[in-house]
Order: C-alpha cells, then sequence, then structure tokens
C-alpha cells in the first residue's frame, strides 16, 4: 500500500479499473480510501472503491486483508448512514465467506464485530452479526455455544418486533435443534419462523430456505409425501433464482420418490426439463440408488454407496435415510431367501446375498427381536431354524372384550345405585 493517497474522483476509480494486474488495482483502491476528503461525492466514490477492493480481494483468496480492511474503515463508518455501513460490513462478511477454508476466520472477524458494534452501540448490525456467527458455529459444532447466543438474540428481537429477522433466526433455531436431535423443539421454532413470516413480505430465496427446512422435519418423521411437496417448492424457489441449493431440494425429492418405493419415477424427474438442467454426481448418485432399490440389490446398492460417498454418505440427511433404506431392503432380502427353509446354514444365507456371515447373522437375531419372523439361531451349529407361523386363537381376544365389556357394566351399576343411595 504506497503512502500517498489518490482523490476520491471517477478518474480514481477508471485508474483501478483499468489497472492489468489485480494487485495494482488493489493499490490504487487503498489510496482512494486513504483521501482525507470527506465531502458527500468523496464519500461516494469511496464506497464505490470499497465494494470493488473487497471483489479483488476475495478474487486473490486475500481473506486477512478483508478482515484488516474492515478494521481500517471503522473511522470512515462514522460518517457514512448506519444502514450503508450494516451493508458494507455484511458485505465484506460475506466476501470472506466466499474464500475456501476460511471457517474459523470468519468467527473471529464475526466476534470482532460484535465486539465493536456493542461499543458503538449499533443495535441493528450488531444483531445481524450475531446470527451470522451463531450459524458460523453450528456449522463448525459448536451448538451449545450456538444455542446460548440465539436464545438471548431472539428474546431481543423479539421486542423489538423485527420480523424479517426473527424469521432468519427461528429458521436458524429450527436447523440447531435438528442438528441436535432435538425434533419437537426443531419443528416449534419452524412453526414460529412461518407464523413470523406470513405477516411480511418474505424474500423467495427465505421462503425456500423455510419450505426445505419444512421437507427435511417431514421426512425425518417418514412423512415423505408431503415432504416432497415441500423439497418441490424449495426447488422451483431456487431454480427461479439459480441458487446452487436448488440441486439439493432436487436430490431430496428424489430420495421421498425411492422411500416410498417409487423409484421408478426417478428416471422421469432427472430426463424432464428442470432436471436436465442439473445433472451431475449428485442425480446419478440418487439414480444408481434408485436402480439398486427397484432390483431390490444390495449389491448394487453397496456399490452406489461406494461409488458416490461423497453425495451419499457425507450428506447427513440423505445418509439417515438411506441407512434405513438398506435396513428395510437387507430385511426384504433376507426373508425372500428364508421363506422356503425351516432349518438353513447361515453361512448359505450369507453366501445368497452375498455378505459378511457375522453381518448377516447379527442382522437375523435383530429381525428374530423384532419378531420379523419366528425362530432362533443355533450358534453351534451355524444354523437358522424356521418356527411355523402359529395362527392366534380367536377365542382369546374375544374373551378379553366380553370381560372389558362386563367390566364397563358393573362400573355403570356402580353408578346407578351410588344415585339411589344417594
Amino acid at each position: 500500500m504506497s503512502s500517498s493517497y489518490l482523490p476520491a474522483t471517477t478518474d480514481s476509480i477508471a485508474l483501478a479499473l483499468e489497472a492489468k494486474a489485480p494487485s495494482e488495482a488493489i493499490s490504487i483502491l487503498y489510496r482512494v480510501l486513504e483521501s482525507p476528503s470527506s465531502s458527500s461525492e468523496a464519500v461516494r466514490i469511496k464506497e464505490q472503491a470499497i465494494t470493488n477492493l473487497s471483489d479483488l480481494l476475495r478474487q486473490e483468496n486475500r481473506a486477512e486483508d478483508l478482515r484488516n480492511l474492515l478494521t481500517q474503515l471503522r473511522p470512515f463508518f462514522n460518517l457514512i448512514p448506519k444502514a450503508k455501513t450494516a451493508k458494507i460490513v455484511r458485505g465484506i462478511i460475506d466476501a470472506v465467506a466466499k474464500v475456501p477454508g476460511t471457517s474459523d476466520l470468519q468467527i473471529s472477524l464475526c466476534k470482532e464485530m460484535v465486539q465493536w458494534t456493542r461499543a458503538e452501540k449499533r443495535t441493528f448490525l450488531r444483531q445481524r452479526v450475531e446470527a451470522r456467527l451463531a450459524a458460523l458455529l453450528m456449522d463448525s459444532k459448536e451448538y451449545s455455544e450456538a444455542l446460548t447466543l440465539l436464545s438471548g438474540l431472539i428474546k431481543e428481537v423479539r421486542r423489538l418486533d423485527d420480523k424479517l429477522l426473527l424469521v432468519d433466526i427461528d429458521l436458524l433455531e429450527s436447523k440447531l435443534h435438528f442438528s441436535l436431535r432435538n425434533l419437537p423443539k426443531a419443528k416449534a421454532s419452524l412453526t414460529a419462523a412461518r407464523t413470523a413470516a406470513n405477516s411480511i413480505y418474505v424474500p423467495p430465496a427465505q421462503q425456500g430456505t423455510i419450505d426445505l427446512q419444512s421437507g427435511i422435519l417431514h421426512a425425518e418423521e417418514k412423512d415423505y409425501k408431503t415432504a416432497y411437496s415441500y423439497f418441490f417448492e424449495a426447488f422451483e424457489a431456487f431454480n427461479a433464482l439459480e441458487d446452487p441449493r436448488a440441486v439439493f431440494s432436487l436430490k431430496y425429492m428424489l430420495l421421498c420418490k425411492i422411500m416410498v418405493s417409487q423409484a421408478d419415477d426417478v428416471g422421469g424427474i432427472i430426463s424432464s426439463k428442470a432436471g436436465l438442467k442439473y445433472v451431475g454426481p449428485e442425480l446419478d448418485a440418487m439414480k444408481a440408488v434408485a436402480d439398486a432399490h427397484s432390483k431390490r440389490s444390495l449389491m448394487l446398492f453397496e456399490t452406489a454407496l461406494r461409488d458416490f460417498k461423497a453425495q451419499l454418505d457425507e450428506d447427513p440427511i440423505v445418509h439417515r435415510h438411506l441407512s434405513s433404506l438398506y435396513d428395510t431392503l437387507l430385511e426384504q432380502n433376507l426373508c425372500r431367501l428364508i421363506e422356503p427353509f425351516s432349518r438353513v446354514e447361515i453361512a448359505h444365507i450369507a453366501e445368497l446375498i452375498e455378505l459378511p456371515v457375522d453381518h448377516v447373522e447379527k442382522k437375523l437375531s435383530q429381525m428374530i427381536l423384532d419378531k420379523k419372523f419366528s425362530g432362533t439361531l443355533d450358534q453351534g451349529a451355524g444354523c437358522l431354524i424356521i418356527f411355523e407361523d402359529l395362527k392366534t386363537d380367536a377365542i382369546y381376544p374375544a374373551t378379553l372384550e366380553t370381560i372389558s365389556n362386563m367390566g364397563k357394566v358393573v362400573d355403570s351399576l356402580y353408578v346407578r345405585s351410588a344415585k339411589i343411595m344417594a
């Protein structure tokens, strides 16, 4: 950075735009910011310089310089309205977020800005930076710290009745409780977000986020048809905005189709006009799972999980549901294989299903305990003995129902006799 400043004029901005190297443009813009002029025109030019400078620093992956820029601009923030300050601060924090591997730096930067906004009594900006900080802490799995921060912030925002921010915070709280596997609280927070959103205009991206979270929670409750409709709404919103989350919404739509045993529809959705736009590893992974499910093939299922590990195993939402699907598929295959037998070697079943013996033995014992079929494991002989299903004698439930009805009659007579005696 040069010690001599440049005047805050359009010519200086043009000079930076004409620079051949990004480092030269960055140097020129820093010199424009050093201009001592505080006229309205100079302030406007400096705002333009800040925007251009943050874009260049982001392109050069200079996250630490972006952080230092925020510190350097603090005197300048006293010259401009608080709303513009908030826009610049959030813009620079967003620029840092676009630099790979800066999660720790973002958390540190947000904490610094929270301290500064408290000292300067900039409540509007502080609340938004704190909401951003809570989201970063959640992504870093610092759940307790994020929850503590949100619980205080949400009370403050409710008192101020800032509905738009309240929607963001309630939605964030829902995601946080979902990460902690507290579904009742996650649903309550989502309901609060929807209630606040109904009374104001909500931007399409935010509405899409609400629908996406709604779909995730309904899918968690195994209500896949409702979840599909929410994922579809989210997909339409994100697709119109060309938001990268559109592909994840589409991926979860396909997951819902697979989970309700409509895997044949997956190919049609992918080959549709909207689906073709997002063809790639994410959709290829779901297509492989759908093919495995249609053929009831555990081997194809495991191949899909291995070939698309990043898309299936590392996505916590997909992983959780596919684990359930794998168990169901395994149980169906085992039941089909053992059906002709009354006594069969476990090793033979393992060979037929192409899985390790200990894995099959463990699953069979679990199925017996869950009463998926009647049988027992003879581990000494390494055999599975299947019992015939005994038909329940109808006399027992009928007897229980008769006794229950007699109890009701006696209770009724007792009540009547008590009234007569009174």
